[in-house]
């Protein structure tokens, strides 16, 4: 059905909108009260549209509807949607990266506390996001200090003759040993979730009613460590600035920036029992021409889909439009109780809201002076390279090779690129060595390139002939510059195969590690470059990038070689035991402390091939 069929077709039911391009890919998301109002309004001749609109009405090609009860459904299908596909068009994120979160993993008999990414629903509660590693890392020392939880890794937990060091300095309650029942366990766990949740006046209390029980009970050792515990948290709560006088749980959001600028900073703050607890920032791209209530709606759709706790008052600087209410019954559905959205006039609530707004701007002009430097420092380092290299323009594109193996076992290669100056990591290729036997880097260099640049030419056939998307092409967009790590070798190796291709246009250089040395085909000596100058800087980055790549694919290839090849000589145990085995304890090692009975309890596994495991590791 053509789109103008369909559009003429479109129910006046709530619902999401996808839009999609020539190629099938959805390029924006969107959600309506009518179907059939908001995206004819789109289409209507003569309409008044902001210039990046009017670009994506330009690509659209077709057109998807999912018709929902009522728009609180449209609202949460279209964040999902919008997390699915990554619409070009839709306003995300910074970056569209992803944020970690603190998991605690409370679907385990024995929660542990874990730094994560991914939010998927397996019984776990999440806090965050955070947008900055330093802060949750921060976090989580804190909760070391204060919160005697597990810090082993394995889900279920080995039994084990001796607790840990942790539990002998005080830093775990010792469940690998049955020093502590899992009801008692649980109890630390929850007192240490109201301390994420902010609520650290309620735990304060029942920590204190704790303290007094252990005295009046004579278990003295229980109330100096339940002392101490009280006395953390005090310490914590004491550099909490009191902002309201209730007791109020609240977000308080402003956001910054818009206009002709293409970013925004959106500045949240959390006050809970009338005490802020903290702060978070979050770059918003892609908001050029919306203004500072579209901007704060969009943001609250995406951030409230991933948190789970929403505070009872939200203090907005702008307000939501006419999206307010069917917001307000979202996050009220997903708190369980009423949630509001406010925007204050007058009074101390508006002084607060205004020193988040002040702080948003403070933070978003940092952002840009920052992202102009480096702009200015990149175009420097890429055109002194230029000049040092002997290059037409500076290079646009760059990419690097590096080969990694361990006495020529397990040999793999990386290919990481640069655009611009900066990683595009989605664009990092990973190579297994087929062809090469023991530690040759010069044919692996061979392999590797002759791979790299066959797809690309085979992949630039298949486009000119309509058969392949741009999307679907991986090799086709060739570099502007080849760097390969090493030296004169490894460089000729490289210049054998382009040539042999017919992509020896393409300049490619060596760098040895050791002295820094830049080789060029031709030439006896190195290319000498300052070195602080941003160019070899530059250079250096690419490289590390590359080898550390290379390193990590390495180490994965080799620790799976490793393990097959062990659990492959116990009889008894093929692919499905030894996949279940690692994902049940973790790592050999752990299979090795393993008793048969605990063997025996993985799924797959009989009490023969438990002990055939167990015999092979104790012989």
């Amino acid at each position: 059905m053509q789109l103008e069929e369909k559009l003429k077709l479109l129910p006046t039911r709530p619902g999401v909108y996808l839009y999609r391009d020539k190629e099938g890919k959805v390029i924006y998301v969107g959600k309506a009260l009518s179907l059939k109002n908001r995206v004819r309004s789109y289409f209507q001749p003569g309409a008044q549209q902001p210039a990046k609109t009017k670009v994506m009405l330009g690509k659209v090609a077709d057109l998807d509807t999912i018709v929902t009860d009522s728009e609180v459904e449209a609202l949460i299908l279209e964040q999902n949607l919008i997390k699915e596909y990554r619409p070009r068009y839709n306003v995300m994120y910074k970056d569209d990266k992803s944020y970690p979160y603190l998991k605690v993993t409370l679907a385990d008999d024995f929660p542990r506390v874990m730094i994560t990414r991914r939010r998927v629903k397996d019984g776990s509660r999440y806090f965050g996001p955070y947008t900055r590693v330093g802060a949750i890392n921060e976090t989580l020392r804190l909760l070391k200090k204060i919160f005697a939880f597990r810090s082993c890794k394995q889900k279920t937990l080995p039994a084990r003759e001796r607790p840990c060091l942790n539990y002998h300095i005080k830093r775990c309650l010792g469940p690998c040993v049955g020093q502590v029942d899992q009801d008692k366990y649980r109890e630390m766990i929850n007192e240490m979730c109201l301390f994420l949740e902010g609520r650290q006046d309620d735990l304060i209390k029942r920590l204190a009613a704790r303290m007094e029980k252990a005295a009046a009970d004579l278990d003295f050792e229980l109330a100096a460590r339940l002392r101490d515990q009280l006395r953390a948290l005090r310490d914590v709560i004491e550099r909490q600035k009191i902002i309201t006088s209730g007791f109020e749980d609240q977000d308080m959001i402003a956001a910054a920036g818009a206009g002709d600028e293409d970013e925004a900073c959106v500045m949240i703050f959390f006050v809970r029992g009338g005490k802020l607890i903290g702060r978070e920032h979050f770059m918003l791209q892609g908001v050029e021409s919306l203004c500072h209530e579209e901007i704060i709606t969009l943001f609250l759709k995406q951030y409230y889909t991933d948190v789970d706790f929403v505070p009872k008052e939200v203090l907005l600087a702008a307000g939501v439009k006419e999206e307010q209410a069917v917001i307000e019954k979202w996050l009220t559905g997903k708190k369980g109780s009423k949630v509001v959205l406010k925007v204050p006039q007058r009074g101390d609530k508006k002084k607060l809201v205004d020193m988040v707004m002040d702080n948003a701007r403070l933070t978003l002009e940092q952002h840009l002076t920052k992202k102009s430097l480096r702009r200015e420092d990149t175009a420097e380092a890429l055109a002194g390279l230029a000049q040092e290299l002997g290059l037409a323009d500076p290079p646009r594109r760059m990419e690097c090779y590096d080969i990694s193996n361990t006495q020529g076992t397990n040999s793999v290669a990386s290919m990481v690129v640069f655009i611009d100056g900066k990683p595009a990591n989605q664009q990092y290729r990973r190579f297994r060595i087929r062809t090469v036997n023991g530690p040759d880097d010069f044919a692996s260099i061979q392999e590797v390139l002759g791979r790299r640049f066959k797809r690309a030419a085979e992949e630039q056939k298949l486009l000119d002939a309509g058969l392949i998307s741009s999307r679907e092409a991986k090799f086709f967009t060739l570099p502007d510059l080849v760097i390969v790590d090493g030296g004169k070798g490894q460089l000729s190796a490289a210049r054998h195969v382009m040539r042999e291709l017919g992509f020896s246009h393409i300049p490619a250089f060596g760098i040895a590690e050791r002295e820094e040395h830049i080789f060029a085909e031709g030439c006896t000596n190195p290319i000498e470059i300052n070195k602080n100058s941003p160019a070899l800087r530059l250079l250096q980055r690419l490289r590390d990038e590359a080898h550390r790549f290379a390193l990590s694919y390495h180490r994965n290839v080799r620790g799976k070689a490793g393990m097959k090849s062990l659990l492959d000589e116990v009889e008894g145990i093929g692919q499905v035991r030894r996949r279940a085995l690692l994902k049940a304890f973790g790592s050999l090692r752990e299979i090795e402390k393993a008793t048969p009975e605990q063997l025996s309890a993985v799924k797959g596994m009989t009490k023969k091939s438990a002990q055939a495991v167990y015999e092979f590791f104790h012989r």
